[in-house]
């Protein structure tokens, strides 16, 4: 079995996005084969305007304790819930360079 990560696997329809978050042997396609379903995230915010995130943070914590590698998704989420703390943000150079004076 190779590296296992805590990844985001699709469900919904068409333009409705429902995620899981699923512990997953890397080398298993996005929506194939997982071992545990360890919490889900719905990206279409409510009427509150806020998006949901459940999670089963007893079983994130016993995957990340047994090496298990969170996606850069996977990892703001559970930055988000308290669980990791938040990533640092992403740095690209390039993107503060207005686009006509890009290479």
């Amino acid at each position: 079995m190779g590296l296992v990560r805590l990844r985001l696997a699709r469900f919904g329809s068409i333009r409705r996005p429902f995620y899981r978050i699923v512990a997953a042997d890397s080398r298993a396609p996005r929506d194939g084969r997982f071992l545990e379903v360890v919490g889900s995230f719905n990206p279409i915010p409510d009427k509150n305007g806020s998006k949901q995130i459940q999670v089963k943070s007893d079983r994130i914590k016993y995957w990340l304790g047994v090496g298990a590698q969170p996606s850069d998704r996977v990892a703001f989420i559970l930055g988000k819930a308290g669980i990791l703390p938040m990533p640092p943000r992403g740095f690209n150079p390039k993107k503060m360079v207005p686009k006509s004076e890009r290479k």
